[in-house]
Order: structure tokens, then C-alpha cells, then sequence
């Protein structure tokens, strides 16, 4: 079973530092268009974990080209902000969350990188600490998910753990049919997570919103399901998104999914999946069809270890 922590445990940022032993530590925020949340995430990390004690070297802000004023409140708030196509052009720029966590690798040189949404609300120094402090105290450990309650705010009422409907309706159902070794990542789907460079650099990254069970199921096929560890950050509020927006984010989960699927032996695919996404949306006139194209690009890992049966899983994931 893999080790569960709750972020009080680690509520004592000064003795964190002192685990530190001169690993640098980087917080890494993708975004689009999080003007109305992000100075308020920047400014409590700085001002509780960077500024008096040095837990946190440095807050990236990497951003996919917002059209708000997301970029500026960054900065202003004390993050280095930078637009993703701007890092590593020599290796092009796609669109997406995942794209955004991949050139981060590039952006920093810190041993340890704690990935963190830049949509939350309610924001608090647990939501750093709580993910750091296991791979401060436990050198076994590689990759830190968090896990919480998700409340559903439908704009009339605030329902108690209602969200998260992708990982719910989609995610769990194929975890427990395929890789039921995952069935205890509580939230698999979870932005928030911080894990070793090393670990980072050896893993796929899908360049949209499947970068996070990717990193999950190869992982697993790794042999390094063991070195995953789970903190309990009891809710996260955010912005919930409208049902238009989570077909596409499913459609691109899927692909990724079926691709690894048949990587890994647990199925046949015997024709090129499509890249097209089709749907209905409803006018006055009636249903409408609608299309759009998701590819959902994969960055292959950085480094490739010796082993060769590493090397393989890591072609096979984008291949």
C-alpha cells in the first residue's frame, strides 16, 4: 500500500529546510487565464516558505499565451513568469498544461519541482509543504500526489465532494479494469504533486491535461508504483469547469490512455485512433454538431537510464 501523509505533519516549514541539505526547490504553476488566483498562490508561497525561511528557491509561473493579466500579477506577486513558447524554442511549442510542467524541466535547474494549479482558491502554504515534506523525511520516495475532497460550487450551492466528475466517471473505471495497482491513487488526476528531477526527467509528458495519469501508469510499468506516496490537503477549491469543456479534456485523457494500453499489452487497437473530437451543442434551431481537433502531442522523457528494458518502455510511450 502506498504511504499516505496529511500536510499537517510538515507544518513546520523551518524543519524542512533543515532536510533540504542543499537540494534546490522550485514551485512550478502552469496557467491560462488565471489572473483572478494566481497573485494571491504566488504571494503566499513567497511570503510563508520563500522570503523568511528559504524552503522554496524559486516560484515559476509558466504560461500557454493568457489573454488576461495573468503574466503581470505573477511577476508583481514575486514569480519568475514565462511565456512556455519562450523556453527551449529550439524544440518548438505545443499548447497545454502539460507542455507548460515539461518546460519547466528547462526553466530550472532544482532537484525537486512541486507542480501546483493555478486555479485554486483558498490557497495555503500546506498545499507546498505538504507535498515537499515527504521527499524531505524519505529518500525511498519519488513522486508526492496530493489527494482532497473536491467541492462542487454549480453557482447556486456548494456541493460536498461532487468534483472531480472526469476522474470519477472515467478515470476509476479504467484504472480498475486495467491497472488496478493504481485503484489507490485517491486522485489521480491531481495538479498538485512534486517529485524528484531525476524522476521527472525519466517520464513521458503528454502535452495536455493527460500528463498526470500518464506519469501515473508509467510509473507503474517502471517498477516504481512503490515510490509514489499520497497527502491528504483535505479540499481544494478551484474553478469548476462547464461540461463543454470537460468532453474534450476526456477525449484527450482517453487516447493517451488507449495508446499505453496498447504499449502495454492489455489491448489491440487495430486502426489509427482519430484526432478529431465531435459533439452537439444545442441553439434555438436545435443540436448543432461541433468538431475539433485534439492531438494531445507527447514530449518524450529527457534522460533515458542504462537499463534497456527502461529505454523501450520509454519509446514505446511515444512512438
Amino acid at each position: 500500500m502506498m504511504q499516505r501523509f496529511h500536510y499537517e505533519q510538515f507544518s513546520d516549514p523551518e524543519d524542512l529546510v533543515a532536510r533540504k541539505q542543499g537540494q534546490r526547490v522550485a514551485v512550478c504553476i502552469p496557467t491560462l487565464n488565471e489572473a483572478e488566483t494566481i497573485g494571491a498562490i504566488v504571494t503566499c508561497i513567497r511570503e510563508s516558505l520563500m522570503d523568511p525561511v528559504g524552503l522554496v528557491d524559486e516560484i515559476l509561473v509558466i504560461d500557454s499565451g493568457s489573454r488576461d493579466r495573468t503574466l503581470e500579477i505573477a511577476a508583481a506577486a514575486g514569480a519568475r513568469a514565462l511565456l512556455s513558447e519562450d523556453i527551449a524554442p529550439e524544440h518548438g511549442s505545443h499548447t497545454g498544461k502539460g507542455e507548460n510542467l515539461w518546460k519547466a524541466l528547462f526553466a530550472t535547474e532544482a532537484d525537486i519541482l512541486c507542480y501546483i494549479d493555478g486555479d485554486i482558491t483558498k490557497f495555503h502554504s500546506g498545499f507546498v509543504t505538504g507535498l515537499l515534506g515527504p521527499l524531505l523525511i524519505d529518500s525511498e520516495l519519488d513522486y508526492i500526489k496530493a489527494f482532497y475532497q473536491r467541492p462542487y460550487d454549480n453557482g447556486v450551492s456548494v456541493q460536498p465532494n461532487q468534483g472531480g466528475r472526469v476522474s470519477e466517471i472515467l478515470i476509476r473505471p479504467l484504472l480498475s479494469l486495467f491497472y488496478p495497482e493504481l485503484a489507490g491513487i485517491i486522485q489521480p488526476l491531481a495538479g498538485e504533486y512534486a517529485a524528484r528531477r531525476s524522476t521527472l526527467e525519466s517520464l513521458a509528458f503528454p502535452t495536455g491535461y493527460s500528463v498526470e495519469i500518464a506519469h501515473l501508469i508509467d510509473l507503474l510499468m517502471l517498477g516504481k508504483a512503490h515510490r509514489i506516496g499520497q497527502t491528504d490537503l483535505i479540499r481544494r477549491f478551484h474553478r469548476n469547469r462547464p461540461d463543454e469543456e470537460l468532453g474534450p479534456m476526456a477525449f484527450a485523457i482517453l487516447r493517451t490512455i488507449i495508446h499505453r494500453l496498447q504499449r502495454d499489452g492489455k489491448l489491440q487497437v487495430h486502426q489509427p485512433m482519430p484526432e478529431i473530437f465531435q459533439s452537439w451543442v444545442f441553439h434555438q434551431d436545435g443540436p448543432c454538431p461541433t468538431a475539433s481537433a485534439i492531438p494531445e502531442a507527447e514530449r518524450p522523457p529527457l534522460m533515458f537510464p542504462l537499463d534497456r528494458n527502461y529505454r523501450a518502455l520509454c519509446s514505446a510511450c511515444h512512438s
